[in-house]
């Protein structure tokens, strides 16, 4: 899919439909554009190219650019060029300068006006903090094409960006006033976290896409940069049932104290996989490895019963990480889906089968967690529900009839 950002530079304009801005403003748009190539005066520049001559020359804090039509010089014969204006410096560029055969085919528009004013709807460390929530959780595999996408759902005052990858459901709610929906792809969202930390104000809408008659696009407009996205095909599954709304027990610690335990039990581990009990008991949070291999124990608030559950240490990584700081942590027990929950985040991770938990007439080894859990099923599930192509593979009676069991609140 092609992605069309519009580079909004404040400047002048100059003769011959040319411009002339401050190089700042100008290096600052370029830096944060996602798109690889631009459309300038009628050319196609290399973004990447642009922006490493114009951080290159110096002389003058202006940058003027105007199209080179004709002979512009003796030396320089007849032919359409772009002329750059930097103090002393002068460049001529042809069209497609600095794009290559295996430059994206992602573009972005320059236009310049005298001024630029965005009204601020959202902030741009809350968002982009949101979006990197959010972004890790999102499916690889090609047969979930909804998974690899956040969902953008704006209502009653709270706009909600939602991910899952059939194992992991994050939820991440923010303050807004405004109501639309959109499906985005994970890789159109890549990088747009960091660039939406260096703009001043943001402005975050939903408008029709006209590719279709119920089709939507996401604008993020930043006082630089319009980034538009188009809402992808499909329907997100019903993930507000499958959030636990109760607990047995619930402990309060400190992921960044937690994070240093698990890294010693990684160390441990004789492969990359490497499950991870954690045991609440007592005012105390262990964590230990299942072979005895080691254990850490840091104090906590604990509020219930006594209980355990086993987590992938990678998924307990993750999700330590997106939480940050004191976190809660609710458990009903080994195994029903483990809540973490701080700061309107919210994030679902399902548990590993200990030996005592499973069924006797299972002689097969320890599965993984996508495999033995029933919210995951029923995430895969829904999801399949649009696309009848992908329901062969998802289809399986006796993962279907589990699926139902948990999910009701």
């Amino acid at each position: 899919m092609i992605k069309l950002e519009k580079l909004n530079i404040v400047g002048k304009r100059s003769g011959s439909n040319g411009f002339v801005a401050h190089k700042a403003t100008l290096v600052n748009a370029l830096s944060r554009a996602l798109a690889e190539r631009l459309m300038l005066l009628d050319f196609t520049i290399g973004r990447k190219g642009l922006l490493g001559y114009l951080k290159a020359i110096a002389g003058s804090n202006v940058v003027k650019v105007v199209p080179a039509n004709g002979a512009d010089s003796e030396e320089h014969g007849i032919g359409k060029r772009l002329k750059v204006i930097c103090g002393s410096n002068t460049s001529y560029l042809e069209d497609m300068a600095w794009v290559g055969e295996k430059t994206p085919m992602t573009l972005a528009e320059v236009r310049v006006s005298p001024n630029n004013t965005v009204k601020p709807n959202i902030g741009n460390v809350e968002i982009a903090e949101a979006l990197n929530r959010t972004l890790p959780f999102t499916a690889t595999e090609d047969n979930r094409p909804v998974l690899q996408c956040v969902l953008f759902k704006a209502g009653e005052g709270k706009l909600k960006l939602v991910s899952a990858d059939g194992f992991r459901l994050a939820v991440q709610t923010i303050d807004f006033d405004g109501e639309g929906q959109a499906l985005i792809v994970r890789d159109d969202l890549a990088g747009i976290a960091n660039a939406l930390r260096k703009a001043r104000r943001v402005n975050l809408s939903f408008e029709a896409s006209g590719e279709s008659l119920d089709g939507m696009k996401l604008i993020i407009d930043t006082e630089a940069i319009r980034y538009s996205f188009v809402s992808a095909d499909g329907t997100f599954p019903d993930y507000e049932k499958l959030i636990p709304t109760e607990a047995k027990t619930v402990v309060h610690f400190d992921t960044v104290e937690a994070g240093k335990a698990i890294s010693s039990l990684k160390v441990l581990a004789d492969s990359k996989s490497y499950p991870i009990d954690i045991t609440l008991d007592n005012g105390l949070v262990m964590l230990s490895s299942p072979d005895d291999k080691g254990r850490a124990v840091m104090p906590a608030d604990i509020e219930g019963e006594v209980n355990k559950v086993r987590l992938d240490g990678k998924y307990l990584a993750d999700a330590l990480k997106a939480c940050s700081g004191m976190v809660d942590l609710k458990l009903t027990d080994g195994k029903s889906p483990v809540l973490f929950q701080v700061d309107g985040y919210q994030l679902v991770t399902m548990p590993m089968l200990t030996n005592a938990e499973k069924p006797k007439a299972e002689p097969k080894a320890e599965p993984a967690p996508a495999e033995e859990t029933e919210v995951a099923e029923a995430i895969a599930e829904a999801e399949a529900e649009p696309e009848p192509e992908a329901e062969p593979a998802e289809e399986k009676p006796k993962r279907k009839r589990k699926a139902k069991e948990p999910v009701a609140v």
